[in-house]
């Protein structure tokens, strides 16, 4: 039986993505990347629903694209994927703090644990205004 389901997903976002940093989770009610977090999960919901995805449990691929006046987003690329990457993945499994605050974006997952990442990539892209592209795949599973 051929397996039908979607195995790559973009779509794109208004504004920067989420930062991870060391200091506290990004996934706090109160952190600062709150709003971040928020529009990168409503953007993978909608275009999650479109396509029928389910969560991957192979290994993945995460690209992403950065858009933005030249010198605007502030940041390195290692925190950017960082916070991406631990946002699109099951949050179930983040057990030490509390999550009601995501709402049913809670259950938004493109892939079970960031760990199943194997490529990635990052550009920036000039533009007039800030926002970005992320683009998830399914790899083939390995021995």
């Amino acid at each position: 039986m051929q397996d039908t389901r979607a195995r790559t997903l973009s779509f794109p976002v208004s504004g920067l993505p989420p930062i991870r940093t060391q200091a506290l989770s990004i996934f706090s009610a109160g952190d600062r990347q709150a709003t971040r977090v928020r529009a990168l999960l409503e953007a993978a919901c909608v275009a999650a629903q479109r396509s029928g995805w389910t969560p991957l449990t192979d290994p993945v691929e995460l690209d992403l694209v950065v858009r933005c006046p030249p010198g605007h987003h502030g940041t390195d690329a290692a925190t950017l994927l960082g916070g991406v990457s631990a946002v699109l993945q099951d949050k179930r499994r983040v057990t030490d703090i509390g999550l009601t605050h995501l709402g049913p974006l809670i259950d938004v997952a493109l892939y079970v644990d960031d760990r199943q990442i194997r490529q990635m990539s990052y550009r920036e892209e000039p533009a007039d205004s800030t926002s970005y592209l992320v683009r998830v795949a399914a790899l083939p599973a390995t021995g």
